[in-house]
């Protein structure tokens, strides 16, 4: 049997996920037959109640019944009908393959397309690279580490942001004008 060191157990794990989404996270048992508290992390939570399968960790499970209970999706896979063996699953992610995403209209872009974007400015200098996207209530705000690692904040706005090319892994920004008010 070969054994891999733990960088290429890593690698070939995140190869493996490359081409998933994580759509949630196994939260606490609710109740006594066998039921998971699902924290959702799409924002299309209504996809959990046409859903058949789902991987949760690296196993396939099979969902026997779906109920939303406040914030949570309340699940319970075929595979772990006991609520002492469906614990085992707490902290788990839960991912769907690639293809079953929920389509999107023209101009809009999943959060995981956005981190990892490279941003450079119109004429072609690299500002830095979006490590998270933050949800303000009026509109996004891309959070990006500069190449001398101080934080750059950029409007998810038409004006500033020019260009997204998922594909080509760039963002083309055309950031405001620092105002200077300390005069």
């Amino acid at each position: 049997m070969t054994r891999l060191s733990p960088s290429a157990a890593n690698k070939k794990k995140r190869q493996a996920m490359a081409g998933r989404i994580t759509i949630g996270k196994v939260g606490a048992a609710h109740g006594i037959h066998g039921e998971l508290r699902i924290i959702p992390l799409t924002d299309f939570i209504e996809r959990f109640a046409e859903m058949k399968e789902v991987m949760v960790g690296d196993e396939l499970l099979h969902i026997e019944s779906c109920k939303y209970h406040k914030q949570f999706v309340l699940l319970k896979f075929r595979e772990y009908p006991v609520r002492e063996e469906a614990m085992k699953l707490t902290g788990r992610l839960l991912t769907i393959d690639r293809s079953e995403a929920a389509p999107l209209d023209e101009g809009e872009f999943y959060t995981f397309d956005i981190i990892g974007l490279t941003v450079f400015d119109e004429a072609g200098k690299e500002l830095g690279t979006v490590e998270n996207v933050l949800r303000t209530g009026s509109n996004d705000v891309y959070q990006a580490r500069t190449p001398d690692g101080a934080e750059l904040l950029i409007p998810a706005l038409k004006a500033v942001v020019k260009r997204i090319d998922v594909p080509g892994g760039c963002m083309v920004v055309a950031m405001p004008e620092a105002t200077d008010d300390a005069h």
